[in-house]
């Protein structure tokens, strides 16, 4: 009832308004907007990785010139960023993904992949696998809510490739009641000890300190992801706690907003956060 009754308000709110709410979610739909957070974090020593949220619209074309722009844009920044893509957009097409990897080879960047439903898993690991010959700097999202994801850990882990560890939004159709913390801290449980570095990635704040805790116990490197828009003074706190580094995911693109706020509808408690920044945004439009 509650998840039915925040659809159709946010179907009703409007365009201005969604824009001004967006103030305080999202950077702004171009990499100069998302760039400009960029260097506020570098100022507090705080890495980014810039994430391209296409539209349903945009060609391939686009996306790998938003993609290697963003490469382009990070190579100057300290602490080192880098980009996390979208491959189903791209529909995991062998050239894109080189042309990305060549401008990020430039740059000595990781080219990270991002999570997306349980169906993209098989092909976005194939896609990894095929490029791995021609670019070995790559990374990986695990979703903890998915009955494959401690093998895919294991996959990743053994092929040296980066991994970045999230609850995940999807849930699976083997195992679709899995308490997305439990599933989270088994995908670290294989990670530890075994990988080079692994991002935690998550607001929750106990579930941080949780998977920190094992990780650093076992002599794994690791640090804290935060994504761009939401409460994270909890979470870098236990960052702070533990001395391990803080990234920041800083979306751009107009496909965001909708995304961002689609979130709300899964997650009531998020609305809180809307209403207080949309507020927040309109007294100082």
């Amino acid at each position: 009832m509650m998840k039915a009754s925040l659809r159709r308000l946010l179907s009703v709110v409007g365009d201005p308004i969604l824009r001004i709410a967006s103030r305080a979610y999202v950077p702004g739909p171009h990499l100069r907007d998302a760039m400009k957070w960029v260097r506020r974090m570098e100022t507090n020593d705080v890495a980014c990785t810039l994430g391209y949220f296409n539209s349903d619209d945009d060609v391939s074309s686009v996306i790998v010139r938003e993609c290697c722009a963003a490469v382009e844009a990070l190579s100057e920044v300290r602490p080192k960023g880098y980009v996390s893509i979208k491959v189903p957009a791209l529909g995991y097409a062998r050239d894109d993904l080189l042309e990305i990897a060549d401008c990020a080879r430039r740059h000595d960047q990781l080219m990270h992949f991002d999570s997306h439903g349980p169906e993209t898993a098989t092909p976005t690991l194939e896609a990894l696998e095929a490029l791995r010959g021609q670019y070995p700097k790559l990374g990986l999202t695990v979703p903890g809510r998915w009955k494959r994801s401690p093998d895919d850990a294991d996959w990743a882990t053994s092929r040296g490739i980066r991994v970045r560890v999230v609850k995940g939004q999807w849930a699976c159709q083997e195992r679709p009641d899995t308490d997305p913390g439990d599933g989270f801290l088994s995908v670290i449980d294989r990670l530890a000890g075994r990988a080079s570095i692994v991002a935690v990635a998550t607001h929750d704040a106990p579930l941080a300190r949780e998977a920190l805790s094992r990780l650093l116990h076992a002599g794994t490197d690791c640090e804290l992801e935060l994504l761009c828009g939401l409460p994270r003074r909890a979470s870098m706190a236990v960052a702070r706690e533990f001395g391990v580094p803080v990234r920041l995911y800083i979306p751009f693109g107009t496909a965001w907003l909708p995304y961002a706020l689609g979130q709300v509808a899964r997650n009531p408690k998020m609305f809180s956060w809307v209403m207080r920044d949309t507020f927040n945004a309109l007294f100082k439009a």
